[in-house]
């Protein structure tokens, strides 16, 4: 398990690495200049475009320029934003905080309301089974962002239940504050949830060795607990664990659409001013995050199934 955790913790520096680069040399190709923005549209004389360029460092070729980036990373130096003239790291650190309790938020929901909706709907059929595929596929038909603004017209501008903007201070409020951006954010990945969590569980329970331990006189919750749940768990944990990953990408649009001041919309502002530093940075979170994400569901899938090799050894 040691070295399977080493392995993959490598291969995640290598990832960040090439990412960084094909981020920073799709940023450098990008139409418009970073000193555009930094002019904000005035029309300066030829000196002053070029000692602002050469103030920045615009003027190195773009290996240089990634390499001094990259030299600063290793060194724990994220760089300085262009715009803002702030440290980089400083601005994640103001960010991060909104981005985490809305992802973690989301997660919970996705949890709660897919996995539980699924198994139910997989053990029980009927009625609620039918309303479970109908749910799932309508929540997966709605976009994030018209979700996101549906749940402000109902619960915020029509009934007053929620705030609509800012992403609120100490617990219970910035629950409150967070609840609708978390529900729009967790919707379409609850629905693909429950669906795949309904249809691992159905699949399971029509198998035969759980209709041998139903004949052997096994009561039915130690069988649906120990054989079928458990067992379907493995292509759910997969499924929970990469739209869990992928809520850190799309917090993007609901942070726009509800002005919180999260990573996401930190990201949107940099690609638009070319702010080279925080885009990288912000990128490097995100890819960091998929693989830690991803190092965990595997790690799970031996916590949940014995049986399962990490990395050709056994778990």
């Amino acid at each position: 398990m040691q070295r399977f955790v080493i392995r993959r913790l490598g291969a995640l520096a290598v990832t960040l690495l090439f990412s960084s680069f094909v981020i920073y040399g799709a940023m450098y190709l990008a139409p418009g200049t970073p000193e555009s923005f930094l002019v904000q549209g005035r029309t300066v004389s030829p000196e002053v475009l070029a000692s602002i360029r050469a103030q920045y460092g615009l003027d190195d070729p773009f290996l240089l320029r990634y390499w001094h980036w990259l030299t600063g990373v290793l060194t724990g130096d994220l760089g300085e934003s262009l715009t803002t003239r702030q440290d980089v790291a400083s601005l994640l650190a103001s960010r991060i905080p909104t981005t985490v309790w809305l992802t973690a938020y989301a997660a919970l929901l996705i949890v709660v309301f897919g996995v539980v909706a699924g198994v139910v709907a997989g053990l029980r059929g009927g009625l609620l089974d039918t309303a479970v595929l109908l749910g799932s596929s309508v929540g997966f038909a709605v976009p994030t962002f018209f979700a996101a603004l549906l749940l402000m017209s109902v619960f915020s501008v029509t009934l007053g239940w929620f705030p609509v903007f800012g992403a609120g201070s100490g617990f219970s409020d910035r629950i409150l504050h967070l609840t609708l951006p978390a529900v729009a954010l967790a919707l379409p990945a609850a629905a693909v949830v429950a669906r795949i969590t309904r249809t691992a569980v159905v699949e399971e329970r029509d198998t035969e060795h759980v209709s041998v331990a139903l004949a052997r006189g096994v009561p039915w919750r130690t069988v649906a607990r120990r054989h079928i749940v458990r067992n379907a768990m493995l292509p759910v944990t997969t499924i929970v664990g990469v739209n869990i990953a992928a809520l850190v990408a799309g917090a993007t649009v609901v942070e726009h659409a509800f002005t919180l001041d999260g990573v996401g919309a930190l990201l949107i502002n940099a690609v638009q001013q070319k702010d080279f530093a925080v885009v990288q940075a912000v990128a490097l979170v995100l890819v960091a995050v998929f693989g830690v994400v991803n190092l965990v569901i595997d790690v799970l899938y031996a916590v949940i199934d014995p049986r399962v090799q990490l990395g050709g050894e056994s778990a």
